[in-house]
């Protein structure tokens, strides 16, 4: 009797112990749950646009405004009788990258889209408003951009499709970044049935999309400074390389010319950098081991998230080991199956100015309350060291050459030394993209950009000479 008596007690006694693991692992769950909304998803959904909270918040506060590193106004909320708008008094110029708040909200309204709802008077200005019946007035948002150099590279694209972006190198600032075709967030209320529209028939053609961060293109002769850096990671004597170059050459049974089957004759590497040089690049890719070749790129980000806040989309490279001959030689020269975009691209050449390091890139620079006083203060932020400082260095000598002897020299600048590489991607639609990345003063960079001018032609004659004129601009100031 006494031991079945036992041994019901332990029955009941383990059975008590099994429900208690079960409440715990519940309870942890909940835990892990609570953790990871606190740390990763509660701020998104706090910032999302379609939030009935904010809804309710944006009743009693007046948005603030968005405005540029000099204090421009890029956004703001105007107050007629009882109606409030959106203005955005630069029209077109920031269409992208400052968004729009109606119809849902985009670019810097999203991002900051809860800072332009929090208010940060003083409780005796709350007071005096809520006595008076007056609405609080939203913090104002401090961005990086700069409203001159973003106008000026609106203006140099014109009437082209295509996007330019302008980062500082060293500490991650975006000071601007313009795509085509765009709108007037002015008047989007008016024009969004005709842009739904026109999205629907061609999603990736439409003003609505930012081409900076969401356009992928081949990267053309600009992925040459990939394909470098690969051949110098595997190659330690690649100062010893040359190249007879016949203006043409076959791979496989795949015949690749350089452009207008121009011979450069005998080549180092520099001099495949500098001339732009298809047919040694490829001769390059051939005797190099594709995995290694596939880090090199992951490395840089492709197939990878970018640090970036909004949304974009991820450049690809495609290549493995059981990629044709054809494949590789085209990949070399950024043609094929490679896609990168603009802003990317920007990145890329932000890190080999700045010795290899990529900073974060980012839009705010600080928080003020409606008074002018700082609420909150963005500082430069270290992402990721994707290259050597001697395989940056490097890379930027090359780059200097194109500019001062190669197919760059449109973009130099009189007094400036500047490092820049030229593209032109071929497409389905006929004439090439024109390309352009490059950074100024070349030993000292201020300035990072990227630039791509759709179905146009030569970068010599269309994208090199955007990147002159806003070095010119910048620098020169």
């Amino acid at each position: 009797m006494e031991r079945k008596k036992q041994k019901e007690q332990d029955l009941n006694k383990k059975t008590i112990n099994n429900v208690s693991y079960i409440f715990i692992g519940l309870f942890a769950l909940l835990v892990v749950h609570i953790v990871i909304f606190v740390v990763f998803d509660s701020a998104n959904i706090v910032i999302n646009s379609y939030n009935p909270r904010l809804e309710q918040i944006e009743e009693n506060i007046v948005r603030g405004k968005i405005m540029d590193r000099d204090g421009n106004v890029l956004a703001e909320t105007v107050i007629d009788g009882t109606t409030e708008y959106r203005v955005y008094p630069y029209e077109n110029v920031f269409a992208h990258i400052v968004g729009y708040s109606e119809r849902g909200k985009t670019g810097l309204e999203a991002l900051v889209n809860y800072d332009l709802l929090k208010s940060n008077v003083s409780i005796i200005d709350k007071t005096i408003q809520a006595v008076s019946n007056q609405k609080s007035r939203g913090n104002n948002v401090v961005a990086t951009l700069d409203a001159e150099l973003q106008k000026l590279a609106h203006q140099l694209l014109g009437n082209r499709k295509g996007a330019i972006v302008a980062i500082e190198p060293s500490t991650g600032k975006i000071i601007c970044m313009v795509s085509k075709p765009d709108f007037n967030p002015n008047d989007i209320e008016s024009i969004w049935d005709k842009l739904v529209e026109e999205e629907k028939k061609s999603p990736l053609k439409s003003p609505l999309v930012n081409r900076a961060t969401n356009g992928l293109y081949p990267p053309g002769s600009t992925f040459k400074i990939i394909t470098s850096l690969a051949y110098m990671r595997e190659n330690p004597s690649w100062e010893d390389y040359t190249y007879d170059c016949k203006g043409k050459d076959v791979f496989g049974e795949y015949t690749l010319h350089c452009h207008f089957n121009k011979a450069h004759d005998k080549e180092t590497l520099e001099d495949a950098v500098k001339y732009s040089c298809n047919t040694a690049f490829a001769d390059m890719a051939m005797g190099m081991d594709i995995s290694k070749y596939r880090h090199v790129a992951e490395d840089l980000l492709f197939n990878n998230p970018l640090p970036y806040s909004l949304p974009y989309k991820e450049s690809s490279f495609v290549l493995n080991t059981d990629s044709s001959v054809e494949d590789i030689a085209e990949t070399s020269i950024g043609q094929g199956k490679t896609i990168i975009t603009p802003f990317h691209n920007a990145l890329i050449t932000a890190a080999v100015a700045n010795g290899g390091i990529l900073m974060k890139p980012y839009l705010v620079d600080r928080i003020e309350n409606e008074k002018g006083k700082t609420v909150s203060k963005y500082l430069p932020e270290f992402y990721k060291k994707i290259l050597e400082v001697d395989e940056a260095k490097t890379l930027t000598g090359f780059m200097k050459k194109v500019v001062s002897e190669g197919t760059g020299k449109t973009s130099a600048v009189e007094g400036i030394k500047v490092a820049g590489k030229t593209g032109s991607a071929e497409n389905t639609t006929g004439v090439s993209h024109a390309w352009y990345v490059g950074f100024a003063p070349a030993d000292n960079p201020q300035l990072a950009v990227s630039i791509i001018v759709e179905s146009s032609g030569t970068s010599t004659k269309y994208a090199a000479p955007i990147a002159k004129a806003l070095f010119e601009a910048y620098i020169k100031e």
